[in-house]
């Protein structure tokens, strides 16, 4: 998953300060949201690889399950982990939960398209800006504290491409404010082992998540659950047929926004700002209060 070895081998050496912050924690930091049972599974399957290393020849157990013995493994080592831990505990987390992919990019676009992916910086290019949901106001940098599970994409290159991937166990604040993420993580540099990070570490791109945490600006082209959930909302207002519920941001969709603009004296964009589908949220919320026809009662039985 990573350019070259030599290469990342390289920048951790020039990065060495940065990677690991000083060691100031004062507190492990409650996770915000519940940590799922499978998650603790999860966890208790990662960390039991702690210390395992590339073999001589440079290949791994990890790369050899995905069919690719030689891979740059960050990315095989956390699916390895999640498909062991449904064969060991019976959960379905692989291509659910969690993504099964090994190059560059596959897994945070996953997450994206699934409505679960946080920006560090609260923007993703492509998309637009990003907000906690429910909340007014946009995101603002490292404002999310990753959670238990999460998993971290990074980049070390000026393409901004994911060259890294690492699953979150826990975060700290230190004595003197600062956060830090405690990772475990494969390949860097040959085997599996606990990393910390700085919350605003430049490298970090952002997270895939496992609860859904963040809304995101929504416009033509994008492909996401956000986007199912949007078309959702507008057939609801009768804004949108059912057949248009695709999940793709289609010309369609960009015209029952702009209906729905239109409609709220809102600047006519064809684009899902933050303004458009908080206030598309709340007619939603009204709408189905004052209706009752998805709430009949069958009295048959």
């Amino acid at each position: 998953m990573k350019a070259r070895k030599l290469a990342v081998l390289l920048l951790l050496c020039i990065f060495c300060v940065t990677s690991v912050p000083a060691q100031d924690e004062a507190e492990i930091l409650k996770p915000a949201w519940p940590v799922p049972q499978y998650v603790e599974q999860l966890l208790e399957v990662a960390t039991g690889e702690l210390g395992i290393a590339e073999k001589p020849d440079g290949t791994t157990k990890y790369g050899e399950w995905a069919n690719n013995p030689a891979a740059q493994w960050c990315a095989e080592y956390l699916c390895w982990s999640v498909d062991r831990t449904d064969i060991l505990f019976g959960t379905g987390l692989l291509e659910h939960i969690y993504p099964l992919y090994g190059a560059s990019n596959t897994g945070l676009n996953w997450f994206l398209r699934e409505g679960r992916y946080v920006a560090r910086t609260g923007f993703v290019t492509g998309w637009g800006s990003q907000w906690f949901r429910g909340v007014d106001a946009g995101m603002e940098t490292n404002a999310y504290i990753p959670q238990p599970g999460d998993w971290v994409f990074f980049s070390y290159t000026p393409s901004g491409d994911t060259t890294h991937v690492a699953m979150v166990e826990y975060a700290t604040r230190g004595a003197q404010g600062a956060t830090n993420v405690h990772v475990l993580e494969g390949n860097n540099p040959d085997k599996v082992q606990r990393a910390v990070y700085a919350l605003n570490d430049w490298r970090i791109l952002g997270y895939g998540t496992v609860h859904d945490v963040a809304d995101i600006v929504l416009r033509m082209g994008n492909e996401s659950a956000k986007v199912t959930k949007l078309q959702s909302n507008l057939a609801v207002l009768g804004l949108l047929s059912a057949g248009d519920i695709t999940g793709m941001y289609s010309q369609r969709t960009s015209d029952a926004v702009k209906s729905f603009q239109m409609q709220e004296n809102m600047a006519v964009t064809g684009i899902a700002n933050r303004q458009t589908q908080l206030r598309l949220e709340e007619n939603v919320a009204k709408w189905l209060r004052e209706h009752n026809e998805p709430w009949v009662v069958d009295n048959a039985y």
